[in-house]
């Protein structure tokens, strides 16, 4: 089983005070800002990682491998992946890509798949994904992936399983599962509550400095620049606006010597005034 796992690096939400927008460019000034594997998208791998190990005990030759559109000093998130036990990765990466919308990055996504099927002249049987991304949360890339594919995408899996040559996965879907089984290529988005990403080991690490990582830019996909970046994506930004969040504040009491107490009083005497 050939599986390729769509892996986004994303600000690291602990780091969201520092996130800008360039108000020329009207993108997100992703530079200097320390990122993290999209949450989900480790849920992604390690599901692909369990499908992976499955069959390799079962006597049959198979391989997980990564893909992501990004800048190239995220290269290090794609190396974590590797030491969490993916076989190998790619990085689509090149200015003409930035300022994507989702359907601008879900189509180099897919040409990079084919390129990569071409490479290693074979074709890839799966691909999981992360159903949404921490920074967009749209939920579009994969299920846009498998339309530029051509083939069945599953969005909020919660359950996945193979025998033999079936897969079956299970969908949360409000307040039921749905269950689907067949066979051939897929694109499923997995959520968080389908596993818990295995922690990466000290072997994992060593390992990932042997395994090959390909960056193309898109001098290697050879694509129209009309249909990728700001120039393919038919959502374009408009006007930004920065909101005033100044507010009039005064002091409550002038004495300095005012206890908690006279600060209460002062308090509940003002709300009265207006009224609560």
């Amino acid at each position: 089983m050939r599986i390729i796992v769509l892996v986004k690096p994303v600000p690291d939400p602990e780091k969201y005070n520092e996130l800008r927008i360039d108000p020329e460019t009207k993108r997100l000034v992703r530079e200097g800002v320390q990122t993290v594997i999209n949450p989900t998208d480790k849920n992604a791998l390690e599901a692909a990682l369990v499908l992976r190990d499955g069959r390799i005990a079962a006597g049959e030759d198979s391989s997980v491998t990564v893909l992501s559109m990004a800048p190239e000093f995220s290269r290090d998130k794609l190396v974590e992946c590797l030491a969490m036990g993916a076989d190998d990765a790619y990085m689509l990466s090149d200015v003409a890509f930035g300022g994507a919308d989702t359907y601008a990055t879900s189509y180099v996504l897919a040409e990079g798949v084919k390129k990569i099927a071409a490479e290693k002249g074979e074709n890839f049987d799966l691909i999981l994904a992360g159903n949404e991304s921490a920074d967009g949360a749209t939920a579009h890339v994969p299920v846009q992936l498998a339309e530029w594919l051509g083939i069945t995408h599953i969005s909020r899996v919660c359950s996945l399983e193979a025998e033999g040559e079936t897969l079956r996965a299970v969908k949360r879907s409000e307040d039921v599962l749905l269950t689907f089984e067949g066979e051939g290529q897929a694109v499923f988005a997995v959520t968080r509550d389908i596993n818990k990403p295995r922690f990466i080991s000290a072997m994992g690490i060593v390992k990932a400095r042997k395994k090959p990582l390909s960056i193309w830019t898109n001098e290697e996909l050879g694509l129209d620049e009309s249909a990728i970046g700001l120039e393919g994506s038919p959502t374009q930004p408009g006007r930004l606006i920065t909101p005033e969040l100044g507010r009039a504040g005064r002091p409550l009491l002038a004495d300095e010597d005012a206890t908690a107490e006279d600060a209460a009083k002062a308090i509940r005497a003002l709300l009265g005034k207006e009224g609560f």
